[in-house]
């Protein structure tokens, strides 16, 4: 079965839309990350999750410059590189 693209934007549930990120890696899909127009919340559970993205060489984007040791894009370079996934799954 042909890898699936999947992009993962995070808004409001961010400890939700992180967690089920890494869940879908157990689908052997390629799995990025969007963390959306704030900054993420240092919650434990964010940053444990943080932290094992990275472990697991997860991208991660954003679009807001406070979020650090993501790479930060543009609203519009987020719009194009959304259309090359395959699905976009929004919390």
């Amino acid at each position: 079965m042909a890898q699936k693209r999947v992009a993962v934007l995070v808004r409001d549930r961010q400890g939700e839309a992180l967690r089920m990120s890494l869940g879908l890696l157990l689908l052997d899909d390629a799995v990025d990350v969007y963390v959306l127009d704030r900054k993420l919340e240092p919650t434990e559970e964010n940053l444990l999750h943080l932290e094992t993205m990275k472990e697991f060489e997860m991208t991660i984007y954003t679009n807001c410059r406070e979020n650090e040791g993501m790479e930060c894009l543009s609203t519009v370079e987020l719009a194009q590189k959304l259309l090359q996934y395959d699905h976009v799954l929004p919390y």
